[in-house]
């Protein structure tokens, strides 16, 4: 295989802000910029942590495990001007005090795979990876969240970017570990969902028992500071576990200590489950008051179990739909790499640890009805209950849509299945490229998803019976060459009366097409063996195969690709936001499409114009056409792009909610010089001297 050709601009981010007198006007290097769109379009990328000083980051952990950069479009007649702020939560300023000063470093925050966690302090709430646009009744201001699959969500201000306030305080919220932590270790959702036509917000909150890393837990901890001997020690154990003539053998043996052991492991995953039960809290908020919450249950009376994610939330007209998604993330991630900086013990717990991803999506249907119904807690205090109704999906799933309209309690269900296409994994120092053995990753592509496709991804829709979660219909399409590794999505999100759709009518999928450097041995083997499988292995090896990046419209009635771009060799795109032309109707293609794109140019004379990273925009309704327009600047400087969104208008928040700092993290600072640490070099940033 030549040299990485995956782009190396989208490896690369500074954490310079520009906001104010900085803002930055985008040159047009391509095209002409239109003239008849308006609002902000807004994007978020991950941009390394206090210790990396942007990307890459040099410890190679997985690019997800970065603090949070918000970036606004401007969209001007014939022109854009760019805005950008970090995302600085209360835990971030902890994270930089802990990292720079010698008084505080014993509390420092370490990379565990996609979570940073100070044993300390608790687990940063990195808020890097999408956005929720909501109004409280009576509002005419829209206001804007971002979030992050493990903490709340926080409110930032649509004109100056800062960070606000977090939703809900922490004491309503429920930590996965049961140690007081300052920053609690939450899991939530990435994708919450707001019904514009009530005004709430849906959101989750859960915690899974610990007992399937019971055998991992029995040894990994202690382990800090391996000497240079273990190391050698795990380095040939490593290779050993991977030895064809051993396989066989030791799961055997693993097999017969298993039944040995069976009694003990039973009792300890009882007594884990006690301290560590499983739980699922739906979540609704009316952007003014608390937050409520409400235990869901499966109908034979047990608590649901999420066993990877709830990556997104959706709502229709009477329910409220959560999925199980196969991003992999949760106290695992701790568990899975206990000594950061051991490689080698962390090769060895991966090759032992990792399991791959459930190849189907459980899919959990509340009716909002019940919730109505027991909308306050309980007399003794205790969280309501509701009944979920479950619907196992055929395939994996990270992101999803649904209609708002569900007729005779159906529910239409969009989605693109990531088929055997792991974004829990990422390239680590000592993996080896399947296309290039025995070669691996160089520093700069270290912490990219390992998103080497395993199989082609699919387009579908299905409808469900809300009432018994039933699967009525299902509809799966795809390309063969344009289909691999279905992300990021777009449609209209406003009508021209600026509601919510009440049925989706096209929408904008990307996919980031197949990169051989991203495949690497390790996720090969892991998912050799994928039970849906459309590509057969021989033909997924064929590297003279064409699979570009491409942007592809769908006409949600009839599941057609009805337009589609393919980006040129050596690039890709990202982030899809459709934006509305002024005036526009409700077709749900009148209007424009923003997109990122990275890529490298062989063309320019000096490398270091080789790596672009640009703004491109589309005509929704003629994608194929290509971008009308390309836009960059050199000193707007993103990465990895993520989740999108857009406003009408941005203005200085009036809204008054708002959760004190220090009512919200003096209860839990017990510890005397922790306490200085908060009362030094947090609180100072949200508290003004008046109060």
């Amino acid at each position: 295989m030549p040299a990485p050709s995956f782009p190396k601009a989208a490896m690369t981010a500074d954490r310079t802000d520009h906001i104010g007198d900085t803002v930055l006007t985008l040159h047009c290097i391509e095209g002409t910029v239109p003239t008849d769109w308006y609002g902000s379009s807004f994007f978020i990328a991950p941009v390394g942590t206090v210790a990396s000083d942007g990307l890459p980051n040099p410890n190679g952990t997985h690019i997800f495990n970065s603090d949070g950069m918000v970036y606004r479009l401007d969209l001007g007649a014939g022109e854009v001007k760019a805005a950008n702020r970090l995302m600085r939560t209360p835990c971030h300023y902890a994270d930089r005090a802990t990292f720079d000063d010698p008084v505080f470093q014993p509390y420092q925050f370490r990379d565990y795979g996609m979570l940073r966690f100070s044993f300390a302090l608790g687990l940063r709430d990195e808020v890097d990876i999408a956005f929720l646009p909501f109004k409280a009744a009576g509002e005419e201001q829209d206001r804007l969240l971002v979030t992050y699959e493990a903490g709340r969500p926080y409110e930032i201000d649509t004109h100056s970017l800062e960070v606000v306030t977090p939703v809900g305080q922490q004491q309503h919220w429920k930590a996965f570990l049961p140690m007081d932590y300052p920053f609690a270790p939450l899991m939530t959702t990435s994708h919450p969902a707001y019904d514009g036509y009530t005004h709430e917000v849906f959101m989750v909150n859960y915690g899974r028992s610990l007992n399937n890393f019971l055998e991992s837990a029995r040894f990994v901890y202690g382990l800090e500071g391996l000497p240079q001997e273990v190391e050698q020690v795990l380095h040939h154990l490593t290779e050993i576990l991977n030895a064809p003539l051993l396989k066989g053998p030791l799961a055997s043996l693993v097999s017969l200590t298993e039944g040995i052991s069976q009694h003990l492991w039973d009792w300890l995953s009882h007594r884990l489950g006690e301290v560590l039960p499983n739980f699922t809290y739906l979540v609704s908020w009316d952007g003014q008051g608390d937050i409520q919450r409400w235990q869901l249950m499966q109908p034979d009376g047990t608590p649901v179990r999420i066993e990877q994610s709830l990556h997104q939330v959706g709502v229709t007209q009477d329910y409220v739909v959560l999925m199980d998604t196969s991003l992999k993330i949760g106290p695992e991630q701790i568990l899975n790499n206990p000594v950061p900086d051991s490689p080698e013990t962390e090769r060895l717990l991966r090759q032992t640890l990792t399991r791959p991803q459930q190849p189907d999506s459980p899919t959990y249907i509340v009716k909002r009805a019940d919730l109505a119904a027991t909308a306050t807690p309980n007399a003794d205090g205790t969280i309501p209950t509701v009944t979920a109704q479950f619907c196992r999906i055929p395939m994996e799933i990270v992101h999803y849509l649904v209609d708002y309209d569900n007729p005779h309690g159906e529910i239409t269900l969009h989605a693109a299945h990531l088929a055997a296409t792991d974004i829990g994994e990422w390239l680590h120092d000592f993996d080896v490229f399947k296309f290039d053995p025995p070669h691996g990753p160089p520093a700069w592509l270290r912490g990219m998803i390992a998103n080497g496709q395993m199989d082609i991804g699919r387009v579908a829709r299905y409808r469900i019976d809300g009432d018994t979660g039933r699967l009525t219909d299902a509809k799966i399409t795809y390309d063969s060459k344009r289909h691999w590794g279905i992300g990021f999505y777009a449609y209209q999100e406003r009508t021209a009366e600026g509601m919510p759709p009440r049925q989706l009518k096209k929408l904008y999928w990307q996919s980031l097409g197949f990169w051989p450097e991203l495949l690497t041995e390790f996720v090969y083997d892991l998912y050799a063996d994928y039970p849906y499988r459309a590509i057969a292995l021989s033909e997924l090896l064929d590297q003279e195969a064409d699979r570009p990046s491409s942007l592809f419209q769908v006409d949600a009635a009839t599941l057609d690709i009805t337009s589609a771009y393919d980006a040129p060799p050596g690039y890709f795109l990202s982030s899809p936001q459709f934006v509305p032309r002024q005036n526009g109707d409700d077709s749900g293609e009148d209007g424009y499409i923003i997109c990122t794109a990275f890529g490298t140019d062989p063309q320019a004379e000096q490398a270091v114009n080789r790596d672009r990273k640009e703004i491109w925009v589309f005509r929704a309704d003629d994608i194929a056409a290509g971008p009308l327009c390309k836009l960059s600047h050199p000193e707007f400087q993103f990465g990895f792009t993520m989740h999108t969104d857009w406003l009408p208008a941005i203005a200085p928040r009036t809204a008054t909610y708002h959760v004190p700092v220090r009512q919200d993290y003096d209860p839990l600072l017990t510890q005397p010089e922790i306490r200085r640490l908060f009362h030094e070099q947090v609180y100072p940033h949200f508290e003004t001297s008046s109060t």
